[in-house]
C-alpha cells in the first residue's frame, strides 16, 4: 500500500490543514501506533493514528467526514487559532458548528470579516497557497486623511523593513477620506497594517469582504453560512486554473 506524508494524510481525513498538522506533530500531539509522530513521517492509513486526542482514519473506523465549506463573518476580538496562548474566544468555539471544521488561513484578532472554514485539508492548502495569486479584498479605515500619493505607494508595493520584503503590486482605491479598498494576492503577517505603518498611518478598522469568488455580502457579524454549490463550482474552477498556470 502506497504511503503518504502524515501531514497530507491528516488533511485528507479532514482533521486539519497540513500547516496545522505540522504544528501538532511538532508539539507532540500526534501519535502513530502509540509512538509520537515525527516531521516528514509517512503512513499508509493502516496505522492507529491519534491527532490531538482524536482517533483518525482506521483508528476512528475509517469515517470520512462529509465535505464542509463555511463562510464566517468573524468579529473583532475573536482569534483563529485554537491554541491556549491567547485567552480570547476562538472562531471554532464562536460558531459551534456540529462537526469539526478549522479556519482556512488567518484573520488577525483586531480584524473582522470574511473567514472560510472547512474540514477539507487539501482545499484549504490550495486556497492558502500564496503562489497562486488568489485575491483577497479588504475595506480599511486609517487614523487620518490620505492623498493620491498614499494610494499610489500602496498599489505599487511597500517595503516592509521588519520583514525584509516589498509587497506585491496590488489594486487600491479610495472610498472615503480615510477609507480605501485593497485587493491583495499575498498574505504576509499583518500585511495591510504593516504597509500603512510604513507610510505613517495607523489602521483603525480592517474588514475582509472577499476571498477569491466568495463574498461576505450581508452576512451578520458572528454568523456563518454554507458556501453555495454555485460558489463552490466557481471556486474549484479558479483553483484549477491557478494550478495550470
Amino acid at each position: 500500500m502506497e504511503s503518504v506524508r502524515l501531514n497530507k494524510y491528516l488533511s485528507e481525513q479532514g482533521t486539519c490543514s497540513r500547516r496545522e498538522a505540522d504544528r501538532l506533530i511538532g508539539a507532540g500531539k500526534v501519535t502513530v501506533d502509540g509512538q509520537p509522530a515525527v516531521m516528514g513521517q509517512r503512513v499508509t492509513g493502516q496505522e492507529q493514528i491519534v491527532c490531538d486526542g482524536r482517533p483518525v482514519g482506521r483508528a476512528a473506523g475509517e469515517r470520512q467526514a462529509k465535505p464542509v465549506l463555511l463562510a464566517v463573518n468573524k468579529p473583532r476580538g475573536i482569534v483563529c487559532t485554537t491554541s491556549h496562548k491567547d485567552r480570547a474566544e476562538n472562531v471554532v468555539d464562536l460558531i459551534h458548528y456540529p462537526s469539526r471544521v478549522y479556519p482556512v488561513g488567518r484573520l488577525d484578532k483586531d480584524s473582522e470579516g470574511l473567514l472560510l472554514m472547512t474540514n477539507q485539508g487539501e482545499l484549504a492548502n490550495e486556497i492558502m497557497h500564496a503562489g497562486n495569486f488568489h485575491e483577497k479584498e479588504y475595506i480599511v479605515t486609517v487614523d487620518q486623511p490620505f492623498n493620491a500619493v498614499f494610494i499610489k505607494k500602496m498599489a505599487e508595493g511597500v517595503e516592509l523593513k521588519e520583514l525584509g520584503v516589498t509587497t506585491r503590486p496590488c489594486q487600491v482605491e479610495a472610498v472615503g477620506q480615510k477609507t480605501f479598498r485593497i485587493v491583495l494576492t499575498q498574505g504576509l503577517n499583518r500585511q495591510i497594517r504593516r504597509m500603512c505603518g510604513e507610510l505613517g498611518f495607523r489602521v483603525v478598522s480592517l474588514k475582509r469582504v472577499r476571498i477569491m469568488n466568495i463574498r461576505l455580502g450581508h452576512l451578520k457579524t458572528g454568523d456563518y453560512r454554507r458556501v453555495t454549490a454555485e460558489e463552490m463550482d466557481a471556486l474549484l474552477r479558479l483553483l484549477e486554473q491557478a494550478g495550470e498556470e
